[in-house]
């Protein structure tokens, strides 16, 4: 362990004037990317609405807006496992191939128009049974709405899925072997999530022990509801490649009056490796995981060069955009256009795609189009 001085970003220092900083309609305009989004977590309300008629599901409220301020009221609690209730109403609709695929494809569009050029969408398919589809099925339902409006999009946006096990249950295995199956048809990794306390990531060590002897990507919900042996068991015993959220590594992280920085060991390992963090602003701050954006620790962590990443994570719960997310972080720390290309190069890098083609997005795509916002003066 040791002491490192603050390093100084232009996050960190007397930055840009008001008058620099991006608009809000330039950081909509803004190229993005989102590593840690929730397909069950960013219906439109219209949509939940007109589904649950279908089945009938009882809801909460009759209207889409009232619709949406019950799901943003119901998940604003400081509650992991509160937020997580708000669930039932949306996996509730999803239970038909038709329904899995219009969610999908209207996902992918709420993408597009956000300006959004990459995403991965995290999804449970063991949640989307109940209505007799196999979990086969279920996959293929998503891919096929995610195919429609990739299509529509005109080669805007590339978009993969990551299948998600739930914690607290015992599919883990199936859902690695259905993430393996699909990996080569738009599945891009593996991830578990649900509530964290006393359902740490080791009793899934079969699951991700088959994904990585298959070569496969690892993210794992750490380091949210739960402090450092989360995030030390989803890296040192799990093997994952990203951490979704990790924003309690900065429980391992002191700072001294003096500004000098120190750093204990599994912070260190974090930074030192690269170690991608699926950071979700507005939603720590719902979960309890930050008291507000201005006091979230994206502002140190990127000072001390994390690999931080800028993400959304349930965008009905937390009324939510990607172009929110950073144009409250422009608000709340002054960062720039450039801090606002790095946070987005540094997820491109980390996505679960090849070098190749993650290079393409960053050099054709990402750049050029930070240029162009730049040039705009």
């Amino acid at each position: 362990m040791s002491v490192t001085p603050a390093q100084p970003t232009p996050a960190a220092t007397p930055g840009p004037t008001t008058a620099s900083l991006p608009t809000r309609e330039q950081v909509r305009r803004a190229p993005k990317v989102v590593l840690h989004d929730h397909l069950d977590g960013g219906l439109r309300p219209r949509t939940v609405l007109e589904l649950a008629g279908e089945v009938g599901h009882a809801l909460p409220a009759d209207t889409a807006d009232d619709l949406a301020t019950w799901f943003a009221e119901a998940a604003d609690s400081g509650s992991l496992e509160r937020y997580l209730e708000t669930f039932a109403h949306t996996v509730g609709v999803m239970q038909t191939a038709a329904a899995l695929t219009r969610v999908a494809r209207e996902c992918v569009e709420d993408l597009v128009a956000d300006g959004v050029v990459y995403a991965e969408l995290r999804w449970a398919p063991e949640q989307h049974t109940e209505a007799g589809l196999s979990l086969d099925e279920t996959v293929e339902a998503v891919q096929q709405g995610i195919d429609e409006g990739c299509a529509a999009a005109g080669g805007r946006i590339v978009v993969r899925q990551l299948l998600t096990a739930m914690r607290h249950a015992a599919r883990s295995s199936e859902i690695a072997d259905l993430a393996i199956a699909w990996r080569d048809r738009g599945v891009a990794g593996f991830d578990i999530a649900g509530a964290e306390a006393g359902f740490p990531p080791t009793r899934h060590l079969d699951a991700f022990e088959k994904v990585k002897r298959a070569n496969g990507h690892i993210t794992i919900h750490a380091g949210e509801a739960f402090g450092l042996p989360s995030i030390w068991e989803a890296l040192q015993w799990c093997g994952a490649d990203r951490l979704g959220h990790g924003v309690r590594i900065v429980d391992d992280i002191t700072v001294a009056e003096d500004g000098t920085v120190h750093l204990g060991p599994l912070a260190s390992y974090v930074r030192d490796k690269r170690v991608p963090l699926e950071l979700a602003p507005a939603s720590n701050v719902q979960t309890g995981a930050a008291a507000s954006i201005a006091e979230h620790p994206i502002g140190l962590l990127t000072d001390l060069r994390f690999r931080v990443t800028v993400n959304t994570d349930n965008r009905l719960m937390s009324r939510t955009s990607m172009t929110d997310e950073m144009a409250d972080l422009v608000e709340a720390f002054g960062f720039d256009l450039d801090r606002l290309q790095w946070f987005t190069v540094n997820a491109m890098k980390s996505a679960f795609l090849p070098f190749d083609e993650r290079l393409a997005i960053i050099e054709d795509v990402i750049k050029p189009g930070y240029a162009a916002l730049r040039a705009e003066g």
